[in-house]
């Protein structure tokens, strides 16, 4: 039997490699900006309402949530969420965040490692027990329960159970759910409960967007610079949750390095609000991202859903109440320390308050180094247990 073999052409390499290329590269940077030119104006909208420093999160949420579902109709199917768009945002959320603790008494936080340490196993502990609830009544495998219910994130959860070929869509859907609902609700509970403006101070909308000083935009690109590199040695370093990590360390460091240098006097500078809003758009974004990505799911589904992210808001006001015993802390730092939502988002809300940043910080990233570096060790035992437990129908 004689089998020819066809050899491509260089034409045809060309094209191939040209349409790799706009899948991968063009399309998703197509879709980043019609999401980001529909966030600003939904952003400014809110903003006009006095929903105040944590509007252009949800002007991202919607914009993600609007483009995607909009993709779908017109094209027949739906892009995966960017994890690119996603890192971007933490990193610049990470530098905002870096800047503004830079002058607070970091000294005094180690003296709490043990309390953040304490109240993250809680909160791992609390997650352990809902998922494996979850996996009872919805006769779902333990390591897609557990996914879907502690407090990682959405991308980092989704991710793990793309590589552990788990149900991604429902680890989006209940890990989306909760995000969604703690950065609706703390600022809500903050405003009700304390009378903290978080939405009703207003943002000087005119001028944020082009006053950028010319002065200004060398420190702004250096300090970008400088950003990329932290988060870059970061990740190099296989720091877990590197792009925020590593950014928060680029920032508290860049003004002190600067002074060091013999040919600059003086320098405090600080990273314009573009910046900050920038950054909340993009995570807001890849949230609303996953909303749009959802597929048809049962209403047994969905309940399952809020009931596990009900039960996981009352694992956080627990540990809120244990952390208001064991420290001085006010309650409302205790609920930003302990609220179960992304890292990013919560120290993105603390900034909104203006409430104790260098606390929550610290908190939240104890928390995403002991759940990141951990998840190698929990992944293989939940996997072991799954083996040797009932089979899911």
């Amino acid at each position: 039997m004689n089998q020819t073999f066809s050899v491509a052409t260089p034409e045809q390499v060309s094209t191939q490699k040209q349409a790799v290329i706009k899948q991968i590269l063009v399309k998703p940077l197509i879709i980043l900006c019609w999401e980001m030119l529909l966030a600003l104006p939904v952003g400014l909208i809110l903003a006009r309402f006095h929903i105040g420093g944590i509007a252009w999160i949800f002007g991202g949420i919607v914009s993600g949530a609007v483009v995607l579902q909009t993709y779908r109709v017109l094209y027949g199917y739906t892009p995966k969420p960017n994890r690119s768009a996603r890192k971007t945002g933490m990193a610049l959320v990470g530098l905002n965040v870096g800047f503004s603790v830079a002058h607070g008494h970091l000294a005094n936080i180690t003296s709490c490692i043990p309390i953040f340490a304490f109240l993250t196993f809680f909160l791992l502990l609390c997650g352990i027990i809902i998922g494996y609830i979850y996996s009872r009544i919805s006769k779902t495998n333990f390591l897609t329960a557990i996914l879907a219910t502690v407090p990682g994130g959405v991308g980092p959860m989704s991710a793990i159970a793309a590589d552990y070929d788990k149900d991604v869509t429902l680890v989006a859907l209940f890990q989306a759910i909760r995000v969604t609902t703690v950065v609706f609700l703390i600022p809500l509970i903050a405003r009700v409960l304390s009378g903290y403006p978080v939405y009703s101070q207003a943002l000087p909308v005119k001028g944020v967007l082009f006053s950028l000083e010319p002065s200004q935009l060398g420190l702004l690109l250096l300090a970008l610079l400088f950003g990329g590199l932290g988060v870059y040695l970061a990740i190099l370093s296989k720091i877990p949750a590197g792009e925020f990590f590593g950014a928060i360390v680029a920032g508290i460091a860049f003004n002190p390095l600067l002074e060091w240098l013999p040919f600059v006097g003086d320098v405090n500078f600080t990273l314009p609000l573009l910046v900050n809003i920038v950054g909340q758009m993009l995570l807001g974004i890849t949230i609303g991202e996953y909303w749009g990505d959802k597929p048809t799911f049962k209403k047994r589904t969905i309940a399952y859903a809020l009931i596990s992210v009900a039960m996981t808001l009352v694992a956080g006001g627990l540990a809120s109440i244990l952390a208001m015993e064991l420290t001085s802390w006010d309650w409302l730092t205790c609920l930003l320390v302990t609220a179960p939502g992304g890292s990013a988002e919560m120290i993105l809300v603390a900034l909104a308050l203006h409430h104790n940043i260098e606390i929550v910080t610290a908190g939240h990233l104890i928390r995403l180094l002991a759940i990141n570096s951990s998840l190698p060790l929990w992944v293989f035992l939940f996997r072991r247990f799954d083996s040797q437990s009932w089979e899911p129908t």
